[in-house]
């Protein structure tokens, strides 16, 4: 157990491996950066279940990503931007907000998913994420994918694909890469 982790709602998920991109604005965030990288610490995204990034009474799920900053700069929008890159799953015990409005929690880190090797009935999924990552935005995360790796690709998808944020939320709480597979198997062919 973790305690007094900074949480960060957002209305996009990232899994570990994964990198998100994030702007930086509002006074609660830019200190919990400098904390984050004077103390050599990580944050945890959590998604947003009611209420808005900015909103500081915004609800959000339990379980997240603790994940660390990998690069930060000035955006020619004047505003500070980051990469945060996934490193494992969390399971928040208790949040309270702090004075600032950001905010902490207690966090307990998950067991590691089981490595499986991606069945071939899958290889379309491997396909898809293919195409995604050449889009020029995703490019631009420099991401890294083990095509044979089953959790690798149900967690690439997970994120990239243009799924409901509770859907996002189940694969992401989703502990079995086979059974995240198969559910995003369903969920693209409910697409077509």
């Amino acid at each position: 157990m973790v305690s007094a982790v900074p949480l960060f709602p957002l209305s996009s998920t990232v899994l570990p491996g994964g990198r998100i991109p994030l702007q930086l604005f509002e006074p609660r965030y830019l200190d919990m950066l400098a904390r984050c990288l004077r103390e050599q610490q990580g944050f945890v995204v959590v998604l947003l279940r009611e209420g808005q990034e900015v909103d500081s009474q915004a609800a959000f799920y339990d379980i997240g990503t603790y994940v660390q900053i990998t690069d930060f700069q000035q955006l020619d929008n004047g505003l500070l931007g980051i990469t945060a890159e996934g490193l494992w799953k969390v399971a928040v015990s208790r949040s309270w907000r702090a004075p600032d409005g950001l905010n902490l929690g207690d966090v307990e880190r998950l067991p590691e998913e089981p490595e499986d090797t991606l069945p071939s009935a899958y290889s379309e999924l491997a396909a898809v994420l293919r195409a995604l990552l050449r889009h020029p935005v995703v490019n631009k995360l420099e991401l890294t994918v083990d095509f044979a790796s089953a959790r690798e690709v149900g967690w690439r998808l997970t994120e990239l694909l243009p799924l409901d944020s509770q859907e996002k939320q189940r694969l992401l709480e989703c502990q079995d890469p086979l059974e995240r597979l198969d559910r995003l198997s369903s969920l693209l062919d409910a697409m077509d």
